[in-house]
């Protein structure tokens, strides 16, 4: 792994993001050795300290090292996506240290949570940001961290806050006036990147491969369903009622065909994961999750919208590549968490992957099948963003805990060896390929 920039932030390069790499190097050599989630909120009410992003990554970071059965003392690396910085809610009144700037209240470095936990011994903190700010790649820089010998014990931070008002009201989404291109791809004061644009992506799948717009519904039911199996999820706590699949189809449209109950609701939330050497990992509390690759995407499109053949070949370019670089093949992989940041996108995944044999233009029939977490193909198993809220861990949480066999009334029962698990639309993702061995 490269090394990163000369302010310590910013990662340069890192990335398994192109084919011929060959088998990923450090294969089975690194592990997920503790988890842990904070409690998730609709909003963070912009008063209550204790549940700030910085109190639940505090939260989330002391669960995941009773999980892994670690102290303070164990950790030397710490990796988060602390999100934008500046001043999307500045200027404030602030309360005091360590609650004196918008990091720990909006935000959460590395840098501050490395004060706030008191941990002695972390000599490598990284802050990612620009472009690489999701739980998958944030995941995987930290396998290759750790695989590399930069650290030995790295905690993985990952923070998603909403406050009252406009979401991510900054930059050029909070000005008054949307100029240029922004007139056409910001016209409500918020870039959907997956919603509005990949909505047109999705209208031409579906005329491609002659498939009702309304071939979601089973998916939907699923994903609540499942969601309503995680114990710190936003609506097995706040809204614990399963829908319907009339309940669907009679949701209101954002961006026809996209409706309200194919977007998941930003939340404010935080997980935390503990990456290590597999030798370690094998001498503490829980069973070794290994890693076997980690992959990201970058595509980018020839025009604004980008056209059903790109997505689909980005797509087709992660599955290529986990293949490449852990040496398996579809009919290794046991459970399947791809990403749905919209419902609208884990059929390309799903597709590429050929995951259960699903090609091209068969995730619909698919869907309608028994997808359950009890039946032979349970599809997203840890219910996603849809079933979960906005938090991009729970991808990440049930793969791990299916692994275990720890994902109590969720766990399969049908072979549980192989995970993979995902996050990022197809133009900006990142993945990992885990196993419960380390060959």
């Amino acid at each position: 792994m490269s090394d990163v920039s000369a302010d310590g932030a910013t990662p340069t390069r890192w990335h398994r993001d192109k084919p011929g790499l060959g088998v990923w190097e450090h294969r089975g050599r690194v592990a997920i050795a503790g988890l842990g989630h904070s409690p998730v909120d609709r909003r963070w009410d912009g008063q209550s300290l204790d549940r700030t992003l910085g109190a639940f990554a505090a939260f989330a970071a002391t669960e995941a090292l009773e999980d892994a059965g670690l102290s303070l003392d164990d950790v030397d690396g710490v990796v988060t996506c602390p999100g934008p910085t500046g001043d999307p809610w500045a200027p404030r009144p602030y309360p005091g240290p360590p609650y004196d700037s918008e990091d720990g209240l909006t935000t959460v470095t590395a840098e501050w949570l490395t004060r706030r936990l008191g941990l002695p011994n972390v000599d490598y903190s990284v802050n990612i940001r620009e472009g690489y700010y999701l739980s998958g790649h944030a995941l995987g820089f930290a396998a290759q961290a750790v695989g590399d010998g930069r650290c030995n014990t790295c905690l993985v931070v990952y923070p998603m806050g909403n406050l009252p008002g406009r979401y991510q009201h900054s930059g050029e989404m909070a000005l008054d006036r949307a100029e240029g291109p922004q007139q056409w791809m910001m016209p409500w004061g918020y870039y959907l990147s997956a919603g509005t644009r990949l909505t047109l992506v999705y209208r031409e799948y579906c005329r491609k491969y002659g498939k009702s717009e309304d071939g979601l519904a089973p998916l939907a039911t699923t994903l609540r369903r499942n969601g309503l199996m995680v114990p710190w999820g936003f609506y097995a706590n706040s809204e614990p009622q399963e829908i319907t699949e009339q309940d669907y189809l009679e949701s209101r449209y954002i961006h026809k065909p996209l409706r309200m109950l194919d977007c998941d609701r930003p939340m404010n939330g935080v997980g935390a994961y503990l990456v290590t050497t597999a030798d370690r990992a094998q001498d503490l509390r829980q069973p070794p999750v290994y890693v076997l690759n980690h992959v990201q995407v970058f595509g980018k499109a020839r025009g604004q919208i980008p056209s059903l053949d790109e997505v689909e070949s980005w797509t087709r370019l992660q599955a290529e590549m986990m293949w490449e670089g852990s040496g398996l093949g579809p009919g290794d992989v046991d459970i399947f968490n791809a990403y749905d940041g919209f419902l609208t996108l884990p059929q390309f995944t799903v597709e590429a992957f050929e995951w259960h044999g699903v090609k091209r233009g068969e995730a619909f029939d698919f869907y309608a099948g028994d997808i359950s977490v009890h039946g032979p193909h349970p599809f997203l198993s840890g219910g996603g963003n849809l079933g979960c809220g906005r938090t991009r861990t729970a991808h990440h949480h049930d793969s791990v805990e299916q692994l275990r066999g720890q994902a109590g009334a969720r766990q399969v029962t049908v072979r549980a060896d192989v995970a993979y698990t995902g996050s990022g639309a197809p133009d900006l993702a990142g993945g990992l390929l885990l196993s419960k061995h380390p060959g």
